[in-house]
This record gives structure tokens, C-alpha cells and sequence, in this order.
């Protein structure tokens, strides 16, 4: 009990290495990538990207956008952004460091590893000849745009939806793999599902993320908290300051093998295609990582694709047996 008279929260049991919150700290004191410019971090911490919002924007856009997954057609020809990155020698990607199985530093080695990390790899061993050739930056949630618009990086690899308010803002390839929004609870958890069994709880989600747009839309009666990343989400569910997460199901499984007292409730309550982002002038270097994703498939259970499926997600998102289908657009 406080001195207020308040009851104290107790903390949940913290797992995985030493506890997902002990994790955190220790990417941010061993990291050696680099992260954005202080003006970006700031802007993070505020919890909110700057501009008109996802869900005002998700709802201009939607009314002439039809098929945000269709992106330009594969090419090996190298325009003014592939000769950028060339002459620069790197390419510089932005990337999550606390997405377990997606893009995370493994503390077993100290190496960002995962399947997004996979990709950036295979994107900078076809342009520049050598996988490692990668600056890693890392990026808040609601960065990722802005990032991209500011030149920050060359491409994003951070389990990014493609939907139709982000085309007009950023340039995606095809997707690369199909997740959905699902809720996020402790084992002994009430809530059931992304339905009214949330009234009342305190729900959290990452800033400039779909999860917000959807709880922005439709709550269920929610108290609603954003967090520049999805796995502060985790660490406050964990510390009892929360009583869910909403996020993408791809992320949540890597979050439930971190914690083995949370689970997946109800079902995934939307489709949330995941691309390669870029800034909208460099339609090259779009063409090239659609290049990239064609080689990436091809190839069936022995794909590079299937081979990073098996090695970082198999064993929490089981049965997918291929990437989704490429959909493309005229130039």
C-alpha cells in the first residue's frame, strides 16, 4: 500500500534473458549501431509521430486506394538511388533491434539477427556483392516514415505494414510476408479477444503503428497507451501496467516465446502485409529489392525465403508453407 492510500501494482515475472525489460537496457548499452539524429529520438519519445496522424491519414487515402500491394515490376537496371548507394559503398537500413525472431540483437553473440536482418542481408549481397556491406540504423516505430523522407536510410526493414495511407508517404516492394492484428494478454487474462472483454482494461500499442490506427477506430471501451516500440508494450504488460498489447500476431509470437505467461487471444482481426520501405523518388531501388524478393522466393521449400522462415519464425507461426504471391503495378 502507498502513503496515498493507493494499492501498488505488482510486477509480473520478468523472462527470457534475465527478463524482456533487462533486455531492453542491454540493447540500448551494447548496441553498436547507429541510431537516428536526436531530433528524430526526440520526436519518438513524445509517443506520437509528428503530421496528420495515421488513422485521419488511413482515411483520406483510403477512398483511391485499391491495392496498396501492388509495387513496381523487378529490375536489375541501376538508377540514381542504386548508384547512391554504390558510391557509398553501404547500404543503410533502418531496423528494430528488440523484435525477437525479426530483428534483435542476439545476446548470445552481440549480432542483430532475425528474419527482417535476413533480408537486409540478401538486399545488400545482390547490390553490393557483400551481405555485411549493411549500416544498421535503428528506428522507433513511428519513425520509420520519416526516417525515409529525411534521407535518414536507404530502405526499412522493420516488420512494416503496406497499407494505403503509407504509399502516399513512402515507396513498398512486394510483400514479403502476411501477419495480422491480434491482442496480446496474460495466460490468466479475462480479455478474449479485439472485442468489448477489453472494456475498462488499460491496452497498449506502438505509436504510428496499425495497432493504433485500429484502437483509434475502435477501442472496445479501452484506456489506450502508445510507446515509441512494441516490446516497451511487453515490459509494461510485464510490470503490470497494462492489462494487453495490440500488434501485429507475427511480432506477438516472438513476444509469447519471450514470456512463456502471455498468449494470443481470439484471431487475427486484419492483414497486415509486410514490405520494404523506401522514399518514394527512388522507384530504382525499389525495382531492384523486388529483384531481390523474385530470387528470395524462387526455389520452393529449399527458397532463401523458407530457409528464414524455418530458422526464426517456424516455431512460433506454424503451417505457413510460402511467402505471399508478388503483385505488381505498371511504372
Amino acid at each position: 500500500m502507498r502513503s496515498d492510500g493507493s494499492r501498488a501494482t505488482p510486477a509480473r515475472r520478468l523472462r527470457g534473458w534475465g527478463g524482456v525489460a533487462a533486455m531492453a537496457v542491454t540493447c540500448a548499452l551494447v548496441s553498436t549501431v547507429l541510431p537516428l539524429a536526436a531530433d528524430s529520438e526526440r520526436d519518438s519519445s513524445a509517443g506520437r509521430a509528428s503530421g496528420p496522424g495515421p488513422v485521419r491519414a488511413v482515411r483520406a487515402a483510403e477512398e483511391d486506394c485499391r491495392d496498396p500491394e501492388a509495387s513496381l515490376p523487378p529490375s536489375e537496371v541501376d538508377g540514381a538511388a542504386v548508384k547512391r548507394i554504390k558510391k557509398n559503398g553501404k547500404l543503410i537500413a533502418g531496423v528494430d533491434q528488440n523484435s525477437f525472431r525479426w530483428g534483435y540483437r542476439d545476446p548470445a553473440n552481440g549480432r542483430l539477427s532475425g528474419f527482417d536482418i535476413d533480408l537486409v542481408r540478401a538486399v545488400a549481397e545482390e547490390i553490393l556483392g557483400d551481405p555485411d556491406a549493411v549500416i544498421y540504423r535503428t528506428i522507433p516505430t513511428n519513425q520509420r516514415i520519416t526516417a525515409l523522407q529525411q534521407h535518414k536510410v536507404d530502405i526499412v526493414a522493420r516488420t512494416m505494414t503496406i497499407n494505403c495511407a503509407r504509399i502516399k508517404e513512402v515507396a513498398f516492394s512486394t510483400a514479403y510476408f502476411e501477419a495480422g492484428q491480434q491482442v496480446l494478454a496474460p495466460k490468466d487474462s479475462p480479455i478474449t479477444a479485439f472485442d468489448n472483454s477489453l472494456r475498462g482494461k488499460k491496452v497498449c500499442t506502438a505509436s504510428g503503428s496499425t495497432g493504433e490506427s485500429e484502437l483509434e477506430k475502435e477501442s472496445h471501451g479501452a484506456e489506450v497507451m502508445t510507446v515509441p516500440n512494441q516490446l516497451d508494450c511487453l515490459v509494461r504488460l510485464q510490470l503490470g501496467e497494462v492489462d494487453a498489447v495490440v500488434t501485429d500476431n507475427a511480432l506477438a509470437a516472438g513476444q509469447a516465446a519471450q514470456d512463456p505467461s502471455v498468449r494470443l487471444v481470439g484471431e487475427p482481426f486484419t492483414e497486415e502485409p509486410y514490405g520494404v520501405a523506401m522514399n518514394l523518388e527512388d522507384k530504382d531501388l525499389v525495382r531492384r529489392v523486388n529483384k531481390v524478393l523474385e530470387d528470395y522466393r524462387s526455389g520452393g521449400s529449399g527458397s532463401p525465403w523458407m530457409q528464414a522462415y524455418h530458422r526464426w519464425l517456424a516455431a512460433d507461426l506454424k503451417g505457413i508453407d510460402g511467402p505471399p504471391a508478388p503483385k505488381y503495378r505498371g511504372s
